[in-house]
């Protein structure tokens, strides 16, 4: 007889643990619970210790490691205080279930999880279907998922904590930006705020607690609903870096969201180090990248709201988290069937925020133009709320530091230096920014225009001639110790770094805290490491060059510099603090910034390229090709900055499918200066974030282009063109349809468009430094490769290949090449695009 055949199975244990859990029977521990809930939980030791948190209680030498004696057999009772406000019943009994094997099953609702073919979610910008939880499953709300890993990180459960981390960052999107990134600056979930559906104990757990009703008073209840956050101070201190930290500070940490009636409140923000920072750089980078495609909404609802309150007495009440759906001009039905998040809007992104993200590197703007019709949008919409002074001087240094007026056209310094608020009646800009923005552009003018060349010299027999290096470089650069000899502490010039080679991934999709290598869950040290440290290996090395580009292992943004998107422009006194060796380089001239973006890559072939539109910098004409290639066997995305021959036909621009149709007629102009979005009519497509559908009937759906890249246009075009556009006021026309007339060959292309060329770069070669930086398709990463000055002749590439870059996080690698699409057939259903900003400096 075998005795092993009638032994408990593995199963049977764990389920024995666990019905001794929602019994509470035969235990040997009690918790007392005070927090923002108040019981007693009947449990076992053995069970807890799997936790680093009850481990450490119950084995270190703290009095709770021996038993008590008990009277009648009472098990021993230890009281826990959870001064985090974070710690909520429900994500608690979660945690607690999971150590026993079990728990009720999370459940996220689809209309928070972005797609390739919905990167904006699926119900943006209408209201979300009804959901039905299934039945015992658990709601993981945002605020649910939020509060199961601080419980997660407390208790110190780094699978579970590794399971709230990948369902936060996968969940970024417009309805959660905010909320996740308040987090992760410290604000608390509020005690009281459920969520719709969020039910206050675990799912199938209600009966695990017994409540203390008597312990809570009155008015400690009353000080609850006054101030969520209002509790004691919290410090989990430890030897180890990697070990969870929550700590209590007001100086440093700060709300994100604006909230113009408790401005000057005390903040008690619960921080939790590189956890916290993580989902930081995630919300920063999605903020970045479709801040752009948001803002129409949030003025067109402004706009029907006004409309309809213009007459009504103004009532002084908090604003929502989204802009109610009320217009006179809109049926009732498509009024409710509106969700409309604010984020730029005051009650969205406070105003340091705001510009933050406006002036940085990686916001995904056409050019600097652009960006100051968009700062002067988002400033004139948070205006008509109010004029308030904090926000005011946030705004003047957004138009002072933020947009680099050197870069612009002299049109363009005219057109803002006559451009008056509406609201103040007095400029944006400066006319002093302006004319130093003048003067520096004539100054580098001058240097590339009229700088003499080298003496010639004859090149020994054989070899190829090449410029002298004086003539590649044009020698306005500073050392660290130049800037250190020759400034004065009053010194008020801005410096930019010359950059070295090296590649980064900042934000994160969740992809990355799904597991370790080795297929096992995460540990806790894992899980308070680097982003980039956890990334894919580093891209290969630029074209022709040697293998020089090494990852920025253990790098980690912070709130200071708003989790990456803080622009690297330093006085000179920040130049020389931050450089003690003195040896780094430094330019006094702006960099030239502006964006890309490239559709139906996926269905580029081998060796093909498809270029970005051509932009004019300092003399020179560049664009962004991405390539297609293959490495051993291994298919690869390259992107490469060219610069582009100012003889040689200008190359057709990336564009989306729809856009290279013919239509029957004009879809309207713009104003000048304007930035509209486009939109045509597509058919059986789910959403699109354009304006002029926005309260269009549901068939009426659309294709999104992006409003910072595609500019408007004022005539029919032709079927090679694509610049079909429409005004923000006008109603898309319901005649125009997407219907395909003959086949299209994708990636579809539009017609090439030569940019103004004020004066040329009269040098075959010049010595420039670059930063790249790929926005993933739903937008929470990003990746960033970085040269120091290398040489571009004349029609020379220099660039970056990697697989990581042809993959789901940036593109649908589902689809292959097959780009034949054939006549009244849809060409495309995707919405996601590859999105790349770029920084290009001379030296």
């Amino acid at each position: 007889m075998n005795a092993k055949s009638h032994s408990p199975s593995a199963a049977d244990i764990q389920h024995h643990l666990y019905t001794s859990f929602l019994q509470g029977s035969t235990a040997d521990v009690a918790l007392r619970v005070h927090g923002s809930w108040d019981a007693i939980y009947k449990l076992h030791r053995v069970v807890l210790i799997q936790s680093g948190f009850f481990r450490s209680l119950f084995t270190a030498g703290f009095a709770e490691s021996s038993p008590r004696p008990a009277s009648a057999n009472a098990p021993d009772e230890i009281v826990i205080h959870f001064d985090d406000p974070n710690i909520t019943r429900a994500a608690f009994e979660v945690c607690i279930s999971r150590l026993y094997g079990g728990g009720p099953p999370l459940d996220i609702a689809p209309h928070l999880i972005p797609s390739l073919s919905q990167p904006l979610t699926p119900s943006f910008p209408n209201e979300p279907p009804p959901h039905n939880v299934p039945i015992d499953h658990h709601p993981a709300t945002p605020r649910f998922l939020l509060s199961l890993l601080a419980t997660a990180v407390y208790l110190s459960i780094p699978s579970l904590a590794s399971q709230a981390m990948t369902f936060i960052l996968s969940t970024v999107g417009p309805h959660t930006v905010l909320r996740y990134l308040n987090f992760a600056l410290g604000q608390d979930i509020g005690i009281l705020d459920l969520e719709p559906g969020e039910p206050e104990a675990a799912v199938g757990l209600e009966s695990v607690a017994q409540l203390i009703e008597y312990e809570r008073s009155v008015a400690g209840t009353a000080s609850l609903e006054q101030n969520s956050c209002d509790l004691g101070d919290h410090d989990i201190k430890s030897d180890s870096a990697s070990e969870p930290h929550a700590t209590v500070t007001t100086s440093t940490s700060y709300d994100s969201s604006d909230d113009y009636e408790t401005e000057g409140a005390p903040r008690h923000p619960y921080h939790y180090g590189a956890i916290s920072d993580k989902i930081g750089e995630a919300c920063a980078c999605w903020l970045a990248r479709w801040g752009t495609d948001l803002l129409p909404y949030e003025e067109q609802m402004d706009a029907t709201i006004s409309a309809k309150e213009r007459d009504r007495p103004v009532i002084s009440r908090k604003r929502s988290r989204t802009v109610p759906s009320a217009s006179n001009d809109v049926s009732e039905d498509v009024q409710k069937s509106l969700s409309i998040p604010l984020i730029w809007s005051r009650g969205g992104l406070n105003a340091t925020w705001a510009a933050a993200i406006i002036s940085a590197d990686t916001f995904f703007i056409r050019g600097e133009r652009e960006r100051y019709e968009f700062a002067r949008r988002v400033v004139e919409l948070r205006r008509k709320s109010g004029v308030l002074p904090g926000e005011e001087e946030e705004w003047v240094k957004l138009f002072d530091q933020g947009i680099y007026y050197a870069n612009m056209t002299m049109e363009d310094l005219i057109f803002i230096s006559q451009d008056i608020s509406p609201t103040t009646k007095r400029p944006f800009v400066p006319l002093t920014t302006l004319q130093a923005a003048l003067w520096t552009q004539s100054t580098l003018r001058h240097k590339i225009t009229a700088r003499p060349m080298s003496s010639p010299r004859l090149p020994p027999l054989g070899s190829v001639p090449s410029p002298a290096p004086r003539d590649k470089e044009l020698g306005i650069t500073k050392t660290t110790a130049d800037i250190l000899a020759t400034s004065s502490t009053s010194d008020a010039m801005v410096y930019f770094p010359v950059p070295g080679n090296s590649s980064v991934r900042i934000g994160d999709n969740g992809s990355n805290f799904s597991g370790s290598p080795d297929g096992g869950s995460l540990s806790m040290d894992q899980l308070f490491t680097s982003t980039s440290s956890l990334s894919p290996p580093p891209p290969s090395s630029p074209t022709l060059k040697p293998n020089t580009v090494t990852a920025n292992a253990g790098r980690l943004t912070s709130e200071a510099d708003f989790f990456g998107l803080r622009p690297a422009a330093f006085t000179a006194a920040a130049a020389i603090s931050s450089d003690p060796s003195g040896k780094s380089q430094w330019s006094p001239y702006p960099p030239c910034r502006f964006a890309v973006e490239f559709w139906d890559i996926e269905s580029l072939k081998e060796k093909s390229r498809i270029y970005s539109h051509t932009v004019w910098y300092a003399g020179s004409l560049f664009n962004i090709y991405v390539q297609v290639v293959r490495k051993k066997g291994q298919v690869q995305l390259g992107i490469y900055l060219h610069r582009q021959s100012s003889i040689e036909p200008i190359p057709p621009a990336s564009a989306p499918a729809c856009l290279v149709t013919p239509v029957a007629e004009t879809l309207g102009s713009s104003n000048v200066g304007a930035v509209a979005p486009i939109t045509t009519q597509r058919l059986s497509h789910n959403r699109g974030p354009s304006l002029p559908s926005l309260f269009s009937p549901p068939s009426h759906t659309t294709v999104h282009t992006s409003p910072s890249i595609y500019p408007s246009s004022k005539s029919t075009t032709p079927l090679s063109s694509g610049n079909i556009s429409a005004s923000p006021s006008s109603p898309t026309p319901s005649s125009l349809s997407a219907s395909v007339t003959s086949s299209i060959t994708l990636p579809a292309t539009s017609a090439p468009v030569t940019p103004p060329q004020p004066y040329r770069d009269p040098r075959p070669s010049i010595s420039a430094y670059f930063t790249i930086s790929c926005a993933s398709a739903t937008g929470s990463s990003q990746t960033r490769f970085t040269s120091s000055p290398d040489v571009f002749s004349v029609g020379q590439s220099w660039g970056w290949k990697s697989s990581s870059l042809r993959t789901e996080e940036y593109m649908d690698v589902r689809h292959g090449a097959d780009s034949s699409v054939s006549a009244g057939r849809e060409p495309s259903r995707r919405e996601a695009s590859l999105r790349a900003t770029i920084v290009l400096g001379l030296v």
